[in-house]
């Protein structure tokens, strides 16, 4: 029997092959800088286009791409050419379309929902990021896989047990303490 919101090891093919392990592992960019929402608001949301050409207007391909392009340029006395990677290719196409979203014919990325809880389930990001709780307590080590997954269930007694074991300090020396009663987490 599959619960509601207990999709663990869910890993979609997603409409561009965007890899947390380059992103929030290797170049250590912040969760938050992408889901900025998580901050202030209930949902941490997908990033919008915009965000991701903040970097990829002037990064079309990875460097070592790049840079061979540059070399053999140089070797055969022409400029080099602007090489764009298939992936960013795509993005650039999302980017184009939401462009024209301003007069109803664009559309933003459909990317693919992977961490979904219920409906009858009240989840607030920002008040799980001002408490000082990382992101991969709930969504795992993201910044070491390529395509994300869900790493945990999200059942209910998975987020009542991290409620009661919060910081791993009883309850009564906690500056902090999650509800674990029925309506801190249902309408």
């Amino acid at each position: 029997m599959q619960l509601p919101g207990s999709n663990q090891g869910y890993e979609p093919v997603q409409p561009i092959a965007y890899s947390h392990r380059l992103h929030a592992g290797e170049l250590q960019i912040d969760c938050l800088y992408c889901h900025f929402g998580a901050e202030q608001t209930k949902a941490a949301g997908v990033p919008p286009v915009n965000v991701c050409m903040n970097c990829h207007s002037f990064i079309t391909a990875p460097y070592n791409v790049i840079r061979h392009e540059d070399e053999q340029a140089t070797k055969e006395g022409r400029k080099a050419e602007q090489i764009v990677s298939a992936e960013l290719a795509r993005l650039f196409t999302y980017r184009d379309s939401s462009m024209s979203t301003a007069i109803g014919t664009g559309s933003s990325i459909p990317w693919v929902r992977i961490h979904a809880l219920p409906d009858f389930v009240y989840f607030n990001h920002s008040a799980h990021v001002h408490a000082e709780i990382e992101c991969q307590k709930c969504h795992g080590e993201v910044q070491t896989m390529e395509r994300v997954r869900q790493v945990e269930d999200l059942t209910m007694g998975w987020c009542v047990n991290c409620h009661r074991e919060f910081d791993g300090k009883p309850i009564q020396t906690r500056t902090l303490t999650p509800p674990t009663d029925c309506v801190g987490c249902h309408y």
